[in-house]
């Protein structure tokens, strides 16, 4: 298996409709895809470290119709374009991988259009599967193909014939080359011929150990795909539909029995690492599943702590709405700007980047092995250990905060990393917690020797690390540092009037944002590109990250729920 997999958080991306790409390919080369580079910060703020693309091969309208495996769809830019794209973010630390889809190509790739030319004189009849000429196809070619589960825009490709796999294997070497790619994800995985994977698996692990191979898989065994021989990992289907239906049916036995039989002692898959999501470019978004918005951090909680490698699908870490219809999934691959006012009352960034700081800490949260501890229908206790490290996940459905009462041994105190560093005693076995109303506790067991206020602080700063020089320059930070020592300072085009955005007047101290999430502004600034006023400040939760943006920017009114509020409103410090 990859090395690097176990410590990964997954950013998914669906390319075509992220950009906001018209629905088929004009022949325009638009370099739309170059503005991922600006997500970079994002990114690295939420501790993501892996980055999943799903198609950007040019096609005629979806991605998964493809036309050409050796070209960037000229929708989302160039090879040149997406290869300087691949540098940055490697640069950030950030691994890639690609959609590999080797069941299907569209009717425009250019070896069909061949047999459409010149029929059965075509050398590449005998790459489509099942292509006879004794009879016609539903779109009235003088043969009959196999189509994708019965999409004839999809031709089946016939990976039993060596030219074939030939292609596409030499299309990975070029992207693996050219653009660095870290691994893949392979489209409807249980639809293609098992020896191609092999191969595959061959050729990439040849060039590359490190190289990581998953499938898409729905149902079925996952141990058939993943193996020694073929996959390194498949999408874990069983526990998507699990997290979503134990918050809906306040039922957490149906998740915990799912984590019991994949990964508990005798599980069968714990030797896996695998691929987990709450959503995808396939199925209705988080905030859409789940009947109670309350329930969206617990979610995430189980996702990140539980065995496998967690995926946050792009949007849902701001909670937006989308279902799938019978006539499209364009609601669930929107076109997303990072200055876009999301009208949503929850922001889960915090903490989902709490929840990465706790992966990067705790070993066992990676690596460690799984038990169940307690299971009611409202609430949940698990273990994730390793040789010398216990932490349990305490979840809590219930609107009120609820008392648990746990066994427990190996340690005498219990210190919560997730929420604020509150100890609990074990005694005699024991542990009685208080978990917080439709929340969850992630709790490291010690024996006294832990520290959290040294453990905040240097989680906190790691996360930072990549934000900070990312959003301000070394000079800025400078100017930053001599006003905030001078206290309050004038914003030059700011004026005393709270009830106009135009006159609004900055100055230090606690800020409310439209989502109701508490900042201080710790500085006021100056940019150095325009001259312009700039606003620095931190969050009063979970990380305490640090920001910058324009003084404008900052005291703008913004659209949520169909009304006009301000971006951040100054409270009383004692508030």
């Amino acid at each position: 298996m990859s090395q690097w997999i176990n410590n990964s958080v997954f950013y998914h991306i669906y390319p075509l409709g992220f950009c906001g790409c018209p629905e088929f390919n004009d022949g325009k080369t638009e370099y739309r895809l170059d503005k991922l580079g600006e997500w970079i910060p994002h990114l690295k703020r939420m501790g993501v470290n892996a980055l999943y693309l799903g198609p950007v091969f040019e096609s005629l309208k979806h991605g998964y119709d493809t036309s050409d495996y050796y070209r960037i769809d000229c929708r989302l830019g160039d090879n040149e374009s997406f290869k300087k794209l691949c540098d940055e973010l490697h640069a950030n630390g950030i691994k890639i991988i690609l959609d590999g889809v080797f069941n299907h190509v569209g009717r425009d790739f250019w070896a069909f259009k061949d047999v459409q030319k010149y029929g059965s004189n075509s050398q590449y009849c005998g790459w489509f599967q099942n292509l006879t000429f004794n009879g016609r196809s539903p779109y009235d070619d003088p043969f009959w193909y196999e189509g994708w589960s019965g999409h004839y825009d999809l031709v089946k490709l016939n990976l039993y014939n060596q030219a074939v796999v030939d292609h596409l294997i030499g299309a990975v070497s070029m992207w693996m080359d050219e653009f660095k790619i870290d691994g893949l994800r392979l489209d409807a995985a249980d639809c293609i011929e098992p020896n191609f994977f092999r191969a595959l698996r061959r050729f990439c692990k040849s060039k590359d150990p490190d190289f990581w191979l998953m499938g898409e898989i729905i149902h079925g065994d996952y141990n058939r795909w993943a193996n020694p021989e073929m996959m390194d990992s498949v999408t874990n289907y069983e526990c998507y539909k699990g997290i979503y239906s134990s918050h809906n049916d306040k039922n957490y036995f149906e998740i915990a029995h799912s984590l019991q039989r994949q990964f508990a002692n005798g599980g069968i898959y714990q030797n896996l690492c695998l691929y987990n999501f709450l959503d995808n470019h396939d199925v209705n978004r988080i905030g859409s599943t789940l009947r109670n918005p309350a329930h969206l951090k617990n979610a995430y909680t189980v996702m990140f702590t539980m065995p496998g490698v967690p995926s946050i699908y792009y949007g849902s870490e701001w909670a937006i709405e989308g279902t799938r219809t019978r006539e499209s999934d364009q609601m669930l691959r929107p076109c997303l700007e990072l200055d876009t006012p999301l009208a949503k009352t929850h922001s889960l960034v915090p903490h989902i980047s709490a929840l990465s700081a706790l992966r990067k800490s705790f070993p066992a949260l990676c690596s460690g092995k799984y038990e169940n501890v307690m299971i009611r229908n409202e609430q949940l206790v698990y273990k994730r250990y390793t040789g010398d490290q216990t932490v349990l996940v305490a979840l809590n459905i219930t609107d009120n905060e609820y008392w648990l009462d746990f066994p427990i041994s190996g340690g005498s105190v219990l210190t919560d990393v997730l929420v604020d560093g509150s100890e609990y005693r074990v005694e005699n076995n024991h542990a009685n917690v208080m978990i917080p109303a439709n929340g969850a506790r992630v709790l490291l067991l010690h024996n006294g020797d832990f520290n959290y206020h040294d453990f905040k602080e240097k989680s906190d700063s790691d996360l930072q690390s990549g934000i900070i020089a990312d959003s301000y320059t070394e000079e800025q930070k400078a100017v930053a540092e001599a006003q905030a020592q001078q206290g309050e300072t004038q914003v030059p085009s700011a004026h005393n009037d709270e009830a106009n955005p135009a006159k609004r007047q900055a100055k230090l101290g606690k800020y409310r944002s439209w989502d109701g999430s508490l900042f201080a502004v710790i500085a006021l600034a100056t940019n150095t590109d325009d001259h312009e006023p700039a606003i620095i400040y931190k969050e009063l939760f979970n990380n305490g990250l640090i920001f910058t943006c324009s003084a404008k920017g900052f005291l703008e009114d913004i659209e949520v729920d169909g009304r006009m509020v301000p971006k951040f409103e100054y409270v009383d410090s004692d508030e």
